[in-house]
């Protein structure tokens, strides 16, 4: 069966065979392109629809492929501890060591993984906080002296065998006395599901289940799971990159997460360049990764007429283009990494929805910040909807 199947077979109400299931992994485990079918076909549509069902659906497959590649580990007992951990009650701890594991991609260590930095810091003041994740998002936090840094890469692009292995890694990292671990459903522990550390000090935020039936942001739902597990009730996403000493701009990112659904049109970045510019506004739009990402933002530039040096391009670490969004007047952006970083910073933001799967992941993924405005692409008349909010989100800032 091919990963599209087995989604097919679950949406049906049918659990494959363990044996089918363990193919799926032995037939990913050293096949890159393989690997990338399982995740976009399988393992990403289960999480993204935020559905409990979905959550045991992936619990059952997943239990299976890890079994098969790793086979220290009992599928049967990986489930049972996956029932017990996304149950368990508060517990009372002081520990010396909290490590908090990373999301893996940018922006959900902004909205979630924050939170919980955030919820340990007051939770536990004489604790040391470490960030266990790699080095690009933890430049997120390098001016906060209270947050240190375990690297722990994780390749998001490797083969499913490398991932799996990666674990024993980490097992090894965290191996230390009077130390908790927060999982904020991480990659690195393949959402919960591969133990890494003794079960009484593991707190593990299954962000794919909790708070259904509401319509929380994924940020309120990891404040709400900080305060009943830690008795936090003010934890909130942060960031603290080394500051910018630069003039503020308006901020803005076409970036899309690797993911080209969430792109409206070039149409949309010219128009939104050119307003921003017809308002006289200095602007300072990230470049991304470079390739194909790059090469849109140089043309949406190249299309927009504005004073010399009144539209520049930024190239470099996200830390430092979120250090600009710190200053900035208003960001405005796709659903990407860079909104959560507004939301985090208390900057003004527009965010515009496109290839969501559902409302709920919107409802999700929105940015929590309290002056962000969340547009969707399917609107009608969107661009001068977007032209619209940029004027009006400006107004009270003329002098920009």
């Amino acid at each position: 069966m091919t990963a599209k199947q087995v989604l097919e077979a679950l949406g049906s109400g049918v659990v494959p065979e363990p044996g089918l299931l363990r193919k799926l992994g032995r037939e990913a485990a050293l096949d890159r392109g393989k690997t990338a079918e399982l995740f976009q076909d399988l393992v990403e549509p289960l999480s993204d629809s935020f559905d409990p069902e979905a959550c045991e659906h992936y619990t059952a497959v997943f239990s299976e492929v890890i079994a098969e590649l790793a086979p220290e580990f009992d599928a049967q007992q990986l489930r049972e501890r996956y029932a017990r951990i996304s149950n368990r009650p508060a517990a009372a701890f002081q520990p010396e060591t909290v490590f908090v594991l990373s999301r893996v991609t940018l922006g959900a260590d902004i909205a979630i993984t924050s939170v919980f930095i955030d919820a340990a810091k007051q939770a536990f003041p004489k604790a040391s906080i470490v960030f266990v994740g790699n080095r690009k998002n933890a430049e997120l936090w390098e001016a906060d002296h209270r947050v240190g840094f375990l690297e722990a890469p994780y390749d998001r692009t490797g083969m499913l065998q490398g991932r799996i292995d990666s674990h024993r890694q980490l097992v090894a990292l965290l191996n230390r006395p009077a130390s908790i671990v927060i999982d904020p459903d991480s990659r690195l522990t393949q959402l919960g599901l591969i133990p890494v550390c003794p079960e009484d000090r593991y707190f593990f935020f299954n962000s794919r289940a909790y708070g259904t039936g509401t319509r929380l942001s994924i940020s309120e739902l990891a404040a709400q799971f900080a305060e009943a597990q830690f008795g936090v009730n003010s934890a909130r996403s942060f960031i603290a990159p080394i500051p910018s000493n630069a003039e503020p701009r308006v901020t803005v990112s076409f970036g899309v997460g690797e993911n080209p659904s969430k792109r409206v049109s070039e149409a949309f970045e010219i128009t939104v360049l050119q307003q921003l510019v017809r308002l006289g506004a200095k602007v300072l739009v990230d470049q991304g990764a470079g390739g194909e990402e790059a090469e849109r933002v140089k043309h949406a530039v190249r299309q927009t007429a504005g004073k010399p040096a009144q539209v520049e391009m930024f190239s470099g670490p996200f830390a430092a283009f979120a250090a600009y969004i710190a200053k900035s007047p208003l960001y405005i952006g796709y659903d990407s990494a860079g909104q959560h970083a507004a939301a985090a910073l208390g900057v003004p933001s527009v965010t515009v929805f496109a290839g969501y799967p559902n409302e709920r992941f919107l409802e999700r993924w929105r940015p929590a910040g309290k002056s962000s405005r969340t547009l969707v692409a399917s609107e009608p008349n969107l661009l001068d909807r977007i032209a619209a909010v940029i004027e009006e989100m400006l107004a009270v800032r003329p002098s920009l």
